[in-house]
């Protein structure tokens, strides 16, 4: 059973191989589900860990109707994927029905050449999951990242059942969002797939003596001196869940 962990950082990649990850998907900004990270992460990330790191391609937080600006990013990200060396890159588009936007995923997939290529949670927004699937499989796509349309993987658990059994091999299925050490061994085999993707956090509190509680850096709410981090602990307990 293979574990992809989401993680942001360089110190997170780190932490997933120690607890016995296979491989990462490396991403910024989690909180807005995740976009490109920087070139400086990337290439760290790269130098750090011998397993497997999937890049995040993804301009910017929000649906997945790019301008023709934001591709010209996403196919230049790609390209210094290729040039850092990575195992591979994750995106999603869509049309502004709901579709596959199909001639943009060949171009990223035929950009991406020789990486592997996971089309993320895009597909669970996407207006047929079996269209939606068949599409992907013919544009050489190699796994879909998907909560089976649903806000979480529990809850989606039956579509996605429905999904792994359609997809008979032909493309990788890789559940992911709402996947704990709780509850990793019954989804897995409930849903008959063979790898999942999951945070492993745990929360680090500042080391800053002095604090300023009433300026906010990012959105206004959230804690500004505490944040979540991957651990090799926790990245354990789901290796051991599924052992």
């Amino acid at each position: 059973m293979l574990f992809e962990v989401c993680l942001q950082s360089v110190d997170d990649a780190i932490a997933a191989q120690a607890g016995g990850a296979q491989r990462v998907e490396l991403c910024a900004a989690l909180v807005e589900g995740g976009i490109t990270p920087s070139l400086g992460t990337i290439r760290a990330c790269k130098e750090a860990v011998e397993i497997d790191i999937m890049v995040m391609i993804r301009p910017r937080g929000g649906d997945f109707d790019y301008s023709e600006q934001e591709f010209a990013v996403m196919l230049e990200d790609i390209k210094v994927c290729r040039e850092i060396g990575v195992a591979g890159v994750v995106f999603g588009l869509l049309n502004r029905n709901g579709e596959v936007a199909r001639t943009r995923v060949q171009k990223l997939v035929e950009a991406a050449g020789e990486l592997s290529v996971t089309f993320h949670r895009a597909f669970d927004v996407s207006l047929n999951p079996f269209a939606a699937m068949e599409t992907l499989i013919e544009l050489g796509v190699d796994r879909i990242l998907t909560s089976g349309q649903a806000g979480t993987v529990p809850e989606g658990k039956e579509m996605l059942r429905q999904i792994v059994k359609k997809a008979d091999g032909r493309i990788g299925i890789l559940p992911g969002c709402g996947i704990t050490p709780e509850n990793v061994a019954e989804l897995v085999a409930y849903t008959g797939v063979e790898e999942f993707h999951a945070t492993a956090f745990g929360t680090l509190i500042s080391a800053m003596e002095h604090q300023n509680p009433d300026v906010y850096m990012g959105i206004p709410g959230l804690p500004e001196y505490e944040r979540q981090v991957t651990t090799a602990s926790e990245v354990k307990r789901f290796m051991d869940a599924v052992s």
